[in-house]
């Protein structure tokens, strides 16, 4: 084997070992998540839903706003949460294969200008529920391709176009008890923080 073979050889097997490091971490934080949501979901059964009363975002009321980092992790009952558990681990999987460090802060903008733009357009309304990060991690993945232009990105974001596409209902104020403010501003915030922690180019 040639020393350029070689060479090529060491950095397929370095982005691959990278890759693999990266898709683990992805599974396991996404795992803990999920966990830590059916923790709550139990404690929350036990106590007759006063922590989503107590704990989700409520509209136009100051006191509310402190919902903005309690309410994704909050759901009303099992059957909530279950819709949203395959999806959340999917999509947010995806998210977090490109560094834990985006992740966490992709998430992070994601759940405040979900939350705000929520509690400004949701007057007097109680709303809990990870569908807002949902909506994020779609719009994350699929801006993320746009922005970043890498090949595997690209890739991602339009498998995941092509399988989540019938989500973007949920953005129409047509179900009665489902947020479509969460919905529609999750999504905003998935792009925007694509947009953020976009790859930088060098200027030649």
């Amino acid at each position: 084997m040639s020393d350029n073979s070689r060479s090529a050889y060491e950095s397929a097997k370095g982005r691959a070992g990278t890759f693999l490091t990266d898709a683990l971490g992805a599974a396991v934080v996404m795992i803990v998540m999920l966990g830590v949501m059916w923790a709550v979901e139990v404690v929350d059964f036990t106590m007759n839903g006063s922590l989503d009363r107590e704990f989700g975002i409520v509209g136009w009321v100051p006191s509310g706003l402190l919902g903005i980092f309690f309410a994704p992790f909050l759901h009303v009952g099992f059957e909530h949460l279950m819709a949203n558990s395959l999806p959340l681990l999917i999509l947010g999987f995806l998210a977090a294969l490109r560094g834990l460090g985006r992740f966490f802060t992709a998430s992070l903008l994601i759940i405040v200008i979900g939350g705000i733009g929520t509690w400004f357009t949701s007057p007097d309304t109680v709303t809990v529920g990870a569908s807002g990060l949902v909506f994020g991690y779609f719009g994350y993945v699929l801006a993320r391709g746009i922005f970043d232009r890498r090949v595997l990105d690209i890739v991602i974001g339009i498998g995941v176009a092509i399988a989540y596409y019938s989500i973007l209902w949920g953005l129409l104020p047509n179900h009665e008890g489902i947020s479509w403010q969460g919905h529609l501003f999750g999504l905003v915030g998935g792009i925007i923080a694509a947009w953020l922690l976009r790859r930088k180019r060098e200027v030649l």
